[in-house]
């Protein structure tokens, strides 16, 4: 059974997480050019956006697994993995309180500067909005890289390497 959930843990970290990072760390770019009024930006930002929010949902599923992967293991208190247990929860935290609602309110910018006719104006808003996305998404995928080699170096486990 912890071979499965370990598998499953596994799994959805590479194929929920990965996405996430990837569309999260697009989206500033695109959201730049929408100063622009690229078409095809305002739309790439849209897609990132539903990316990041749908696997976000899905997201849930990595840290179940993992916490029922640590009980099977008998780890749940050891260091490495309470480190990264806190560290999921800041990245969670991150993800949902400033990335997602900071590209709603980038896509909600565009469209209402595009249905006013009045264009984006000179787009130095929208270029520091994007700039403190693509911080604060510098700073997720950090997160999870650091939780990456948590889960592989394990200091201090008795479990093996």
């Amino acid at each position: 059974m912890t071979k499965l959930l370990l598998s499953i843990h596994v799994l959805a970290s590479i194929l929920v997480v990965g996405p996430i990072a990837v569309a999260a760390s697009m989206f500033p770019r695109y959201a730049r050019q929408t100063a622009g009024e690229d078409g095809h930006s305002v739309s790439a930002t849209v897609l990132l956006h539903r990316i990041c929010s749908g696997y976000a949902i899905v997201g849930v599923a990595v840290p179940v697994f993992g916490i029922a992967t640590g009980a099977q293991l008998g780890v749940l208190t050891d260091a490495w993995l309470l480190t990264s247990i806190v560290l999921t929860t800041i990245a969670a935290a991150i993800l949902a309180l400033a990335i997602l609602p900071g590209q709603e309110s980038m896509i909600e910018s565009a469209a209402a500067a595009a249905a006013d006719g009045t264009g984006t104006g000179d787009g130095a808003d929208t270029k520091r909005a994007a700039a403190r996305l693509a911080g604060l998404t510098g700073v997720f995928n950090l997160l999870w890289a650091v939780v990456v080699v948590l889960m592989i170096v394990r200091p201090g486990s008795t479990t093996g390497a």
